[in-house]
């Protein structure tokens, strides 16, 4: 179809027809309740409105710029309609019919496969019907082993709990294992009341135990690990470490009973029912990367900042931004594929019970991959859950501690690991790198190990920062931000706006990361909260020491002092410069 016409002028006649020629197509195709996005410049296909308020906007505001594509209007790509001819399936529309639960649709969310009909067939048929065919005609590689499990799961999901059933026994395992969780019953509990129910109904699938019914949650990739760590947050019992019973830094006991320093083999079974102090749930991120390129859905969705990106200089995607260029300019080789997976992480604190007054925060930590289009990145059903850090308080520093498990799987995924790619029919070496972090300035000290507040707060202009001390709000108020404007600007002369002087300061430095690495490579830092004092004795120290610094700079009418050593003021070396990029 031409449309041309989009880059008329709106006052046009062709323009005019065109818009209509619009409106007809996208009602017919997109239309909720009389609306669709409105695809002007203002609205950006954000807001949804009636047909006259959108023909008004087109006229006045005109398109946005680079919508060639009406994706968000019923237009279909070509893969996508080559999928859609064939999804008219008389064994798939049986299913729908008869079918009570919706497991299709939970798989679909639990693997990133939000595909049409017909997709979850494909992909369930490359592991089983089509791979003697790929076999004798040797024009494509056989799934690898993580791939031939995942598609034999998929092929199982339509297994019937019994003959005749409206449900399938992977529905009824997850419904059950879901009131199990809500109702908090025991393991040795629900293992009673499977073989209750499977004495009931011996004609029906159904688990003989608990552990049974978690090992078809956990082959699903429903699963996490459990990590158990020192309270104060030294260390984890992780790797090499794992068996350890108490904490090699502070002593703290592994468990919630006496501290044990030893355990003989008798006690094997006594130990196992111990309570760790602290566990961290942490979600392997390599088989979820993974899986992104099991469905043909997903994997051609994860090669759209590379093949469906419209390059035309505009900030649309990270994609155009100098940051992702940069890399891809430093790394060549790791650009070269459009199958590998950039990455950003987000992590904050929470307070997960709604009683405000109850002092918890647990803090998530969230993967990014920007691969994919940002109408579906952003999404929450596209975040990567990575771990869950509990905890009365925040781990605060400490957070490199948790973050172990994360960077080691990130240098795995920079060397790579075999990945089956649908799409093509290939197994491939699969990388990630982790671009940047998104979080707020608390949660940037703890990531970065520079502190956000204070006299050098600003992380950019570190040592360079120019701070004031306000005598009666008793904070610091950070200034010099004339520094950055030209050196003939009017406002570096005017003292009456600003703080009574003139600035004739250039803007400062930035340190880069490699300057940064030189002053911490070579640093020691300690990690966990046994040196804190009490929470009282600590506010009363730092409300001392914040009256020293007054009274000292009351001495002097000067907010200015020598810049002292920056490589002093980082408070740890960040866990990010162990990656290799």
């Amino acid at each position: 179809m031409n449309r041309s016409w989009m880059n008329l002028p709106r006052v046009s006649v062709d323009y005019r027809n065109g818009v209509e020629t619009f409106l007809d197509f996208a009602f017919a195709n997109a239309s909720q309740e009389d609306m669709i996005l409105c695809p002007c410049k203002k609205c950006g296909n954000i807001n949804w409105h009636v047909r006259e308020v959108v023909h008004e906007h087109l006229i006045v505001f005109g398109f946005v710029r680079g919508y060639i594509k009406w994706i968000f209007h019923g237009e279909i790509t070509p893969r996508r309609a080559s999928s859609t001819s064939n999804s008219i399936d008389p064994l798939n529309s049986h299913h729908r019919s008869h079918r009570e639960d919706d497991m299709e649709g939970m798989l679909r969310d639990a693997f990133n496969m939000h595909d049409y009909h017909q997709s979850v067939r494909e992909d369930c048929d490359i592991g089983v019907n089509d791979s003697s065919e790929m076999r004798r005609s040797g024009c494509h590689e056989e799934p690898n082993g993580e791939a031939a499990k995942f598609y034999n799961l998929l092929n199982e999901m339509n297994e019937q709990l019994y003959e005749g059933s409206k449900y399938s026994k992977l529905s009824f395992c997850i419904r059950l294992f879901h009131l199990k969780c809500l109702g908090g019953w025991t393991g040795n509990s629900f293992t009673q009341l499977l073989e209750f129910l499977g004495e009931m109904f011996p004609f029906a699938k159904i688990p003989q135990s608990s552990k049974d019914m978690k090992k078809v949650i956990k082959d699903l990739g429903l699963g996490y690990e459990k990590i158990h760590s020192c309270p104060n947050d030294c260390m984890l019992y992780w790797g090499d470490r794992k068996n350890q019973e108490s904490c090699h830094v502070c002593g703290k006991s592994r468990w919630m009973n006496k501290d044990v320093e030893n355990v003989s083999e008798d006690e094997v079974e006594a130990r196992s029912r111990k309570k760790p102090v602290k566990i961290l749930r942490y979600f392997p991120l390599i088989p979820r990367l993974q899986r992104l390129f099991m469905s043909s859905k997903t994997a051609e969705s994860m090669r759209w900042h590379h093949d469906g990106r419209t390059n035309d200089g505009f900030l649309r995607h990270p994609a155009d931004s100098l940051a992702w260029k940069s890399f891809d300019q430093k790394f060549p080789n790791f650009a070269g594929d459009p199958r590998n997976v950039r990455l950003g992480l987000a992590s904050d604190g929470f307070n997960p019970f709604k009683i405000m007054s109850t002092s918890y925060s647990t803090w998530p930590v969230l993967l990014v991959p920007y691969n994919l289009p940002p109408w579906i990145c952003m999404k929450l059903s596209s975040f990567i859950l990575s771990m869950i850090i509990p905890g009365e308080k925040g781990p605060g520093n400490d957070i490199d501690i948790y973050m172990q498990p994360l960077i080691e799987e990130l240098k795995q995924l920079w060397v790579g690991v075999e990945t089956y790619d649908v799409l093509k029919k290939e197994n491939f070496n699969l990388r990630a790198a982790l671009l940047w972090t998104i979080n707020d300035f608390p949660a940037y000290a703890n990531l970065s190990g520079w502190s956000t507040k204070g006299r050098y707060a600003c992380p950019c202009c570190a040592a360079q920062t120019c701070s004031k001390w306000l005598y009666n709000g008793k904070k610091f108020s950070y200034m010099g931000h004339r520094r950055w404007l030209d050196e003939n600007h009017r406002f570096r002369y005017e003292k009456n706006l600003f703080d009574g002087t003139e600035e004739f300061r250039r803007a400062p430095e930035q340190t880069t990361g490699s300057d940064i690495w030189s002053m911490l490579k070579h640093m020691q830092f300690s990690y966990g909260k046994t040196n804190q004092l009490p929470n009282s004795r600590a506010k009363k120290k730092n409300k001392e020491v914040y009256d020293h610094d007054v009274d000292q700079l009351s001495d002097d009418d000067s907010d200015e002092e020598d810049d002292p050593n920056e490589a002093e003021l980082w408070k740890k070396r960040s866990i990010f410069f162990e990656l290799p990029y």
